[in-house]
Protein backbone atom coordinates (compact mmCIF):
# COMPACT_ATOMS: atom_id res chain seq x y z
CA UNK A 1 0.00 0.00 0.00
CA UNK A 2 2.92 2.26 0.94
CA UNK A 3 4.52 1.92 -2.57
CA UNK A 4 1.32 2.71 -4.12
CA UNK A 5 0.88 5.85 -2.81
CA UNK A 6 4.14 6.83 -2.99
CA UNK A 7 4.34 5.58 -6.62
CA UNK A 8 1.20 8.00 -7.43
CA UNK A 9 3.01 11.01 -4.93
CA UNK A 10 5.75 10.76 -7.56
CA UNK A 11 3.56 10.73 -10.72
CA UNK A 12 1.96 13.81 -9.34
CA UNK A 13 5.24 15.42 -8.58
CA UNK A 14 5.81 14.57 -11.90
CA UNK A 15 2.92 16.10 -13.77
CA UNK A 16 3.05 19.08 -11.96
CA UNK A 17 6.92 19.56 -12.46
CA UNK A 18 7.07 23.63 -13.53
CA UNK A 19 10.03 22.88 -15.74
CA UNK A 20 8.00 19.99 -17.53
CA UNK A 21 5.22 22.72 -18.12
CA UNK A 22 7.61 25.50 -19.15
CA UNK A 23 9.60 23.38 -21.71
CA UNK A 24 5.83 21.85 -23.46
CA UNK A 25 4.14 25.62 -23.34
CA UNK A 26 6.34 28.31 -22.66
CA UNK A 27 6.89 29.52 -25.82
CA UNK A 28 2.95 29.44 -25.91
CA UNK A 29 3.11 31.59 -22.57
CA UNK A 30 5.64 33.88 -23.72
CA UNK A 31 3.68 34.61 -26.84
CA UNK A 32 0.64 35.06 -25.43
CA UNK A 33 2.43 37.46 -22.89
CA UNK A 34 4.18 39.22 -25.32
CA UNK A 35 0.76 39.80 -27.42
CA UNK A 36 -0.94 41.52 -23.87
CA UNK A 37 2.28 43.52 -23.26
CA UNK A 38 1.95 45.19 -26.96
CA UNK A 39 -2.01 45.70 -26.81
CA UNK A 40 -0.86 47.54 -23.28
CA UNK A 41 2.15 49.40 -24.06
CA UNK A 42 2.90 49.39 -28.04
CA UNK A 43 1.03 52.07 -29.65
CA UNK A 44 -1.18 51.08 -33.08
CA UNK A 45 -0.45 47.49 -32.20
CA UNK A 46 -3.92 46.51 -32.59
CA UNK A 47 -4.33 47.94 -35.87
CA UNK A 48 -4.76 45.94 -39.66
CA UNK A 49 -1.23 47.74 -40.45
CA UNK A 50 0.66 46.73 -37.73
CA UNK A 51 -1.06 43.04 -38.03
CA UNK A 52 -0.28 43.18 -42.28
CA UNK A 53 3.58 43.64 -41.39
CA UNK A 54 4.18 41.55 -39.01
CA UNK A 55 2.77 38.69 -41.09
CA UNK A 56 4.25 39.72 -44.30
CA UNK A 57 7.19 39.60 -42.29
CA UNK A 58 7.06 35.95 -40.79
CA UNK A 59 5.46 34.28 -43.55
CA UNK A 60 8.88 33.43 -45.28
CA UNK A 61 10.43 32.24 -41.61
CA UNK A 62 7.23 29.89 -41.40
CA UNK A 63 7.46 28.16 -44.87
CA UNK A 64 11.47 27.97 -44.95
CA UNK A 65 10.69 26.40 -41.00
CA UNK A 66 8.35 24.12 -41.77
CA UNK A 67 10.91 22.60 -44.25
CA UNK A 68 13.94 22.90 -41.96
CA UNK A 69 11.03 21.05 -39.03
CA UNK A 70 11.21 17.95 -40.94
CA UNK A 71 14.78 17.88 -41.65
CA UNK A 72 15.78 18.32 -37.67
CA UNK A 73 12.94 15.80 -37.20
CA UNK A 74 15.33 12.86 -39.20
CA UNK A 75 18.22 14.40 -36.78
CA UNK A 76 19.71 16.86 -39.30
CA UNK A 77 19.93 20.01 -40.32
CA UNK A 78 19.91 22.30 -43.33
CA UNK A 79 22.14 25.72 -43.24
CA UNK A 80 21.55 26.19 -47.26
CA UNK A 81 17.93 27.50 -47.11
CA UNK A 82 18.69 31.23 -47.57
CA UNK A 83 21.41 30.44 -50.48
CA UNK A 84 18.34 28.25 -52.28
CA UNK A 85 16.27 30.85 -51.44
CA UNK A 86 18.63 33.46 -53.45
CA UNK A 87 19.22 31.43 -56.05
CA UNK A 88 15.31 30.66 -56.54
CA UNK A 89 14.61 34.73 -56.48
CA UNK A 90 17.67 35.15 -59.31
CA UNK A 91 16.19 32.35 -61.44
CA UNK A 92 13.01 33.04 -61.88
CA UNK A 93 13.11 37.17 -62.86
CA UNK A 94 15.62 35.91 -65.74
CA UNK A 95 13.50 33.38 -67.19
CA UNK A 96 10.13 35.94 -67.21
CA UNK A 97 11.99 39.18 -68.17
CA UNK A 98 13.76 37.19 -71.08
CA UNK A 99 17.04 37.09 -70.82
CA UNK A 100 17.70 33.69 -71.02
CA UNK A 101 15.01 32.79 -73.60
CA UNK A 102 12.93 35.96 -75.41
CA UNK A 103 9.77 36.53 -73.64
CA UNK A 104 6.24 35.73 -75.72
CA UNK A 105 3.43 35.41 -73.10
CA UNK A 106 4.09 37.04 -70.24
CA UNK A 107 1.67 35.15 -68.20
CA UNK A 108 3.50 31.50 -69.24
CA UNK A 109 6.83 32.84 -69.03
CA UNK A 110 5.62 34.00 -65.09
CA UNK A 111 4.07 30.66 -65.01
CA UNK A 112 7.61 28.70 -66.24
CA UNK A 113 9.63 30.94 -64.32
CA UNK A 114 7.52 29.86 -60.91
CA UNK A 115 7.78 26.04 -61.80
CA UNK A 116 11.05 25.86 -62.78
CA UNK A 117 12.93 27.88 -60.14
CA UNK A 118 10.88 25.89 -57.54
CA UNK A 119 12.09 22.85 -58.87
CA UNK A 120 15.58 23.81 -59.19
CA UNK A 121 15.63 24.29 -55.51
CA UNK A 122 13.89 21.04 -54.85
CA UNK A 123 17.04 19.53 -56.85
CA UNK A 124 19.24 21.31 -55.13
CA UNK A 125 17.30 19.89 -52.03
CA UNK A 126 18.05 16.67 -53.31
CA UNK A 127 21.83 17.46 -53.91
CA UNK A 128 21.72 17.91 -50.00
CA UNK A 129 19.91 14.44 -49.42
CA UNK A 130 22.61 12.83 -51.27
CA UNK A 131 25.02 14.24 -49.70
CA UNK A 132 23.50 13.05 -46.46
CA UNK A 133 22.06 9.82 -47.08
CA UNK A 134 24.27 8.38 -49.53
CA UNK A 135 27.64 9.96 -49.31
CA UNK A 136 27.45 9.52 -45.37
CA UNK A 137 27.86 12.80 -44.73
CA UNK A 138 27.19 14.96 -41.67
CA UNK A 139 24.37 17.27 -42.49
CA UNK A 140 25.87 20.41 -41.03
CA UNK A 141 29.29 19.94 -43.48
CA UNK A 142 26.80 18.66 -46.24
CA UNK A 143 24.09 21.91 -46.19
CA UNK A 144 27.42 24.11 -45.36
CA UNK A 145 28.55 23.07 -49.08
CA UNK A 146 25.43 25.09 -50.89
CA UNK A 147 25.30 27.55 -48.10
CA UNK A 148 28.72 28.88 -49.31
CA UNK A 149 28.30 28.01 -53.09
CA UNK A 150 24.71 28.42 -53.34
CA UNK A 151 24.74 32.44 -53.01
CA UNK A 152 27.84 32.46 -55.27
CA UNK A 153 25.55 30.16 -57.36
CA UNK A 154 22.96 33.27 -57.59
CA UNK A 155 25.30 35.76 -57.88
CA UNK A 156 27.30 34.38 -61.30
CA UNK A 157 23.44 33.92 -62.31
CA UNK A 158 22.68 37.61 -62.49
CA UNK A 159 26.19 38.94 -62.89
CA UNK A 160 26.21 40.30 -59.19
CA UNK A 161 23.42 43.17 -60.78
CA UNK A 162 19.85 44.26 -59.01
CA UNK A 163 16.91 42.32 -60.99
CA UNK A 164 14.13 45.36 -60.82
CA UNK A 165 11.13 44.68 -62.46
CA UNK A 166 7.30 45.63 -62.56
CA UNK A 167 5.58 42.31 -63.48
CA UNK A 168 2.59 41.98 -61.72
CA UNK A 169 1.33 38.45 -63.11
CA UNK A 170 4.74 37.46 -60.98
CA UNK A 171 4.48 39.90 -58.39
CA UNK A 172 1.00 38.62 -57.30
CA UNK A 173 2.60 36.28 -55.08
CA UNK A 174 3.59 38.89 -52.34
CA UNK A 175 1.55 41.55 -53.27
CA UNK A 176 -1.36 40.34 -53.92
CA UNK A 177 -4.58 40.26 -51.95
CA UNK A 178 -7.47 38.39 -52.24
CA UNK A 179 -10.58 39.10 -50.31
CA UNK A 180 -7.94 40.89 -48.38
CA UNK A 181 -5.71 38.43 -47.20
CA UNK A 182 -2.53 38.51 -48.42
CA UNK A 183 -1.36 35.93 -51.09
CA UNK A 184 1.90 34.43 -48.83
CA UNK A 185 -0.46 34.37 -45.81
CA UNK A 186 -2.65 31.79 -47.52
CA UNK A 187 0.65 29.85 -48.89
CA UNK A 188 1.74 29.68 -45.57
CA UNK A 189 -1.48 28.24 -44.39
CA UNK A 190 -1.85 25.61 -46.87
CA UNK A 191 1.71 24.78 -46.12
CA UNK A 192 1.20 24.29 -42.51
CA UNK A 193 -2.29 22.32 -42.81
CA UNK A 194 0.01 19.86 -45.41
CA UNK A 195 3.00 19.64 -43.22
CA UNK A 196 0.75 19.21 -39.96
CA UNK A 197 -1.10 16.44 -41.32
CA UNK A 198 1.97 14.32 -43.16
CA UNK A 199 4.01 14.46 -39.91
CA UNK A 200 0.77 13.27 -37.57
CA UNK A 201 -1.28 11.24 -39.62
CA UNK A 202 1.30 9.32 -42.39
CA UNK A 203 3.59 6.73 -42.21
CA UNK A 204 6.23 8.98 -43.97
CA UNK A 205 5.59 11.29 -40.82
CA UNK A 206 6.19 8.47 -38.49
CA UNK A 207 9.32 7.35 -40.45
CA UNK A 208 10.67 10.96 -40.18
CA UNK A 209 10.37 10.51 -36.05
CA UNK A 210 11.83 7.07 -36.13
CA UNK A 211 14.57 8.24 -37.99
CA UNK A 212 15.39 11.05 -35.86
CA UNK A 213 14.52 9.07 -33.12
CA UNK A 214 17.35 5.36 -33.69
CA UNK A 215 18.50 5.48 -36.94
CA UNK A 216 19.92 2.28 -36.78
CA UNK A 217 16.63 0.54 -34.88
CA UNK A 218 14.59 2.90 -37.71
CA UNK A 219 17.11 0.39 -40.33
CA UNK A 220 16.45 -2.53 -38.72
CA UNK A 221 12.49 -2.30 -38.41
CA UNK A 222 12.89 -1.95 -42.24
CA UNK A 223 12.22 1.88 -42.99
CA UNK A 224 13.88 3.35 -45.67
CA UNK A 225 15.94 5.88 -43.69
CA UNK A 226 17.91 6.77 -46.70
CA UNK A 227 14.99 7.78 -48.95
CA UNK A 228 13.27 9.21 -46.04
CA UNK A 229 16.43 11.70 -45.94
CA UNK A 230 16.42 12.56 -49.41
CA UNK A 231 12.68 13.49 -49.16
CA UNK A 232 13.25 15.25 -46.18
CA UNK A 233 15.58 17.51 -47.86
CA UNK A 234 14.17 17.59 -51.65
CA UNK A 235 10.84 19.00 -49.00
CA UNK A 236 13.50 21.66 -47.59
CA UNK A 237 14.77 23.14 -50.96
CA UNK A 238 11.00 23.05 -52.07
CA UNK A 239 9.95 25.44 -49.14
CA UNK A 240 12.80 27.78 -49.50
CA UNK A 241 12.32 27.88 -53.54
CA UNK A 242 9.08 29.45 -52.72
CA UNK A 243 9.80 31.31 -49.95
CA UNK A 244 13.10 33.11 -52.32
CA UNK A 245 9.77 33.81 -54.98
CA UNK A 246 7.74 35.16 -52.41
CA UNK A 247 10.73 37.61 -51.16
CA UNK A 248 11.75 39.05 -54.51
CA UNK A 249 8.05 39.29 -55.51
CA UNK A 250 7.54 41.51 -52.37
CA UNK A 251 10.84 43.87 -53.12
CA UNK A 252 9.70 43.83 -56.69
CA UNK A 253 13.46 43.26 -57.04
CA UNK A 254 15.99 40.34 -57.21
CA UNK A 255 19.33 40.91 -54.83
CA UNK A 256 21.19 37.46 -54.84
CA UNK A 257 23.51 39.17 -51.79
CA UNK A 258 20.70 39.64 -50.22
CA UNK A 259 17.50 37.23 -50.45
CA UNK A 260 17.51 34.91 -47.55
CA UNK A 261 20.38 36.05 -45.83
CA UNK A 262 20.39 35.07 -42.29
CA UNK A 263 17.25 32.54 -43.14
CA UNK A 264 18.44 29.72 -41.87
CA UNK A 265 19.12 31.12 -38.79
CA UNK A 266 15.51 32.27 -38.34
CA UNK A 267 14.53 29.10 -39.45
CA UNK A 268 16.36 27.26 -36.91
CA UNK A 269 15.30 29.40 -34.32
CA UNK A 270 11.68 29.17 -35.00
CA UNK A 271 12.04 25.03 -34.78
CA UNK A 272 14.10 25.17 -31.88
CA UNK A 273 12.05 27.97 -29.48
CA UNK A 274 8.75 26.08 -30.82
CA UNK A 275 9.67 22.35 -29.29
CA UNK A 276 11.10 20.33 -32.04
CA UNK A 277 14.00 18.52 -30.62
CA UNK A 278 17.47 19.15 -32.47
CA UNK A 279 18.74 15.78 -32.00
CA UNK A 280 15.72 14.87 -34.07
CA UNK A 281 12.82 12.02 -32.56
CA UNK A 282 10.34 14.94 -32.16
CA UNK A 283 9.09 17.32 -34.57
CA UNK A 284 5.87 19.48 -34.39
CA UNK A 285 4.53 21.76 -37.17
CA UNK A 286 2.51 23.84 -34.71
CA UNK A 287 4.92 24.86 -32.34
CA UNK A 288 7.60 25.60 -35.53
CA UNK A 289 4.58 28.32 -36.15
CA UNK A 290 4.38 29.56 -32.60
CA UNK A 291 8.20 29.47 -32.43
CA UNK A 292 8.51 31.65 -35.37
CA UNK A 293 5.30 34.17 -34.13
CA UNK A 294 7.32 34.74 -30.94
CA UNK A 295 10.76 35.12 -32.37
CA UNK A 296 8.46 38.22 -34.95
CA UNK A 297 6.97 39.23 -32.31
CA UNK A 298 10.14 39.68 -29.75
CA UNK A 299 11.86 41.65 -32.48
CA UNK A 300 8.72 43.88 -33.52
CA UNK A 301 8.34 44.76 -29.67
CA UNK A 302 11.72 45.77 -29.10
CA UNK A 303 12.38 47.57 -32.52
CA UNK A 304 8.96 49.67 -31.97
CA UNK A 305 9.83 50.68 -28.14
CA UNK A 306 13.01 51.91 -28.83
CA UNK A 307 15.38 49.09 -28.47
CA UNK A 308 18.25 49.41 -31.35
CA UNK A 309 18.37 46.17 -33.56
CA UNK A 310 21.55 45.04 -32.36
CA UNK A 311 20.53 44.47 -28.46
CA UNK A 312 16.68 42.49 -30.47
CA UNK A 313 19.31 40.01 -31.98
CA UNK A 314 20.94 39.46 -28.43
CA UNK A 315 17.33 39.10 -26.95
CA UNK A 316 16.30 36.87 -29.72
CA UNK A 317 19.64 34.77 -29.10
CA UNK A 318 18.88 34.45 -25.37
CA UNK A 319 15.79 33.23 -25.91
CA UNK A 320 16.98 30.42 -28.40
CA UNK A 321 19.57 29.22 -25.53
CA UNK A 322 16.58 28.93 -23.34
CA UNK A 323 14.72 27.40 -25.25
CA UNK A 324 16.86 24.67 -25.63
CA UNK A 325 17.59 24.35 -22.32
CA UNK A 326 14.26 23.63 -21.23
CA UNK A 327 13.94 21.17 -23.69
CA UNK A 328 16.90 19.37 -22.32
CA UNK A 329 15.60 19.96 -18.58
CA UNK A 330 12.13 18.46 -19.90
CA UNK A 331 13.74 15.61 -21.63
CA UNK A 332 15.49 14.52 -18.30
CA UNK A 333 12.81 14.58 -16.72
Amino acid sequence: MSDTVSTAAVKRDRFFDPLEFLARYGTLIALGLLLVFNLIFTRNFATLQTLNVNLTQVCTIVIVAIGMTMVIGTGGIDLSVGSIMAISGALAPLIFLGTILPVSNIGLSVAVAMVAAVAVATMLGLFNGWLVASMRIQPIIATLVLFIAGRGIAQVLTNGNLQVFRVSEFQWIGLGRPFGIPVQVIIMLVMILIAAWVLRRTVFGRQILATGGNEKAAELAGIPVGRVKFAVYAISGFCAGIAGLIVVAINSASDANLVGLGMELDAIAAVAVGGTLLVGGKATIVGTVVGALTIQLVRYTLLANGVPEAAALVVQAAIIVAAVWLQQQGRMR
